[in-house]
């Protein structure tokens, strides 16, 4: 009404925010692992907990590095899709700020699609992992992207 982005703060007060999961994960083959998740949650309420997700759905693949003689490495590859609610898409639209995403329109909504790939090998006392993202209507944005993100973990343990 006052032609300012939406704040929420008056009113913001906790509530829990039902959904439900499921995941599965199996090994197909010796050298080969496969994922599936689903999940689902309120859309109507204002996500807090962990990021700004209605439904998801992904699923991908792993293969070990015996496959090509490397006993220790593994690459995986995933796809997911992403989607928030009407209620979701028409707060972040009058300027709403989810955890994550906003920036005071969204005009044009869409799901958000990720490729995931990545490659995971040892060096030294750590694990090196080599990450890729191609991700297409970034944060439901059918105006933005597609965007690449490139990413390096490593984990130590001692």
């Amino acid at each position: 009404m006052t032609g300012a982005p939406a704040d929420i703060a008056a009113v913001r007060k906790y509530q829990s925010r039902g959904g439900i999961s499921m995941n599965l994960e199996q090994q197909l083959m010796d050298n080969v692992g496969f994922f599936a998740r689903a999940g689902w949650a309120d859309g109507h309420k204002e996500p807090y907990e962990f990021t700004d997700i209605d439904h998801t759905v992904a699923a991908g693949f792993s293969l070990s590095g015996k496959l090509w003689g490397r006993d220790d490495d593994v690459f995986g590859i995933a796809g997911v899709v992403n989607g928030i609610s009407n209620v979701h898409q028409a707060f972040l639209n009058a300027g709403g700020l989810g955890i994550l995403v906003g920036d005071g329109q969204l005009p044009h909504p869409g799901d958000e699609g990720i490729l995931e790939t990545y490659y995971s090998f040892p060096w030294f006392a750590s694990k090196i992992t080599l990450d890729y993202q191609l991700i297409v209507n970034p944060a439901y944005n059918r105006d933005r992207g597609p965007a690449s993100v490139f990413g390096v973990r490593v984990h130590s343990q001692y």
